[in-house]
């Protein structure tokens, strides 16, 4: 039986602002452990949460993007949040929880995919092969064994073998199973920016400037357009900018808070 939550937890307990940080599938708050330890957040109380069903977690019954947020959102209320940090699908999360009318503070959205033509072109193909049935149990299995150590060229080296280890960690069965939920999200929605712009809450779109999730240019203007949405793109950084550039993703973190204290 996994755990419930897997909470790690960073600045003063009585800092006046506290900042959820929701990492990415088959991630756990070991990817937020750099920006947690930058300078320009040291006057906040960042708060990781892995989501339940990666790392060492349990997956709820309902691994619905809508549930997720849900769970998401009770948490940040019932920590007295009032800034959300998503990386990748928690970036989804995240924007759902803003969306479903759950939370109305500031987002910051580090590599979230608008649409599902944007996602990587290995997870779609997984995706497809976890509905075969004893090919799709394998193809998992493979790729949780495989895919760290691909990685691990992407991370800085001082943090390669920590974070590849953490992804190692994961349940096959759990991911494939979210991973399809994930894939009917984004059937559900031809674009999700106007989702975004709708809920009207100030919100960051950060990408790596080698990114690896896909942005339409339809998809650009539509957030370009959006008056409280800013785009930023970070220098030298891919899907993982929160590991590979901390300090300008943390200095984006900070700049969100000054949205929540207006």
């Amino acid at each position: 039986m996994g755990e419930r939550w897997q909470i790690r937890r960073a600045g003063a307990a009585d800092a006046p602002h506290r900042v959820l940080m929701i990492p990415g599938g088959m991630c756990t708050t070991e990817f937020y452990a750099d920006v947690m330890a930058e300078p320009t957040v040291a006057g906040l109380q960042t708060v990781a949460v892995t989501q339940p069903g990666f790392g060492p977690t349990e997956a709820p019954v309902d691994v619905s993007m809508e549930h997720y947020a849900r769970l998401m959102a009770e948490f940040a209320a019932e920590d007295g949040c009032d800034t959300v940090v998503g990386h990748s699908l928690g970036a989804n999360v995240a924007l759902e929880m803003a969306a479903m009318g759950l939370f109305h503070g500031p987002l910051v959205l580090l590599s979230p995919t608008f649409s599902r033509g944007d996602e990587e072109t290995f997870l779609t193909v997984l995706n497809a092969l976890g509905r075969v049935p004893v090919l799709g149990p394998a193809a998992w299995t493979a790729m949780i064994r495989l895919l760290p150590k691909a990685l691990k060229r992407e991370l800085p080296p001082h943090r390669a073998d920590a974070l590849a280890a953490v992804m190692s960690g994961n349940d096959p069965a759990a991911c494939r199973r979210i991973v399809r939920a994930y894939y009917a999200y984004l059937d559900r929605y031809p674009s999700l920016v106007p989702r975004l712009c709708e809920a009207d809450v100030p919100a960051w779109v950060v990408r790596g400037d080698r990114d690896g999730i896909g942005l339409t240019d339809g998809e650009r203007r539509g957030l370009d357009a959006c008056p409280r949405v800013r785009t930023v793109t970070v220098a030298d950084a891919g899907h993982l900018a929160l590991v590979e550039q901390p300090a300008a993703v943390a200095a984006v973190v900070a700049e969100a808070v000054t949205a929540a204290v207006r």
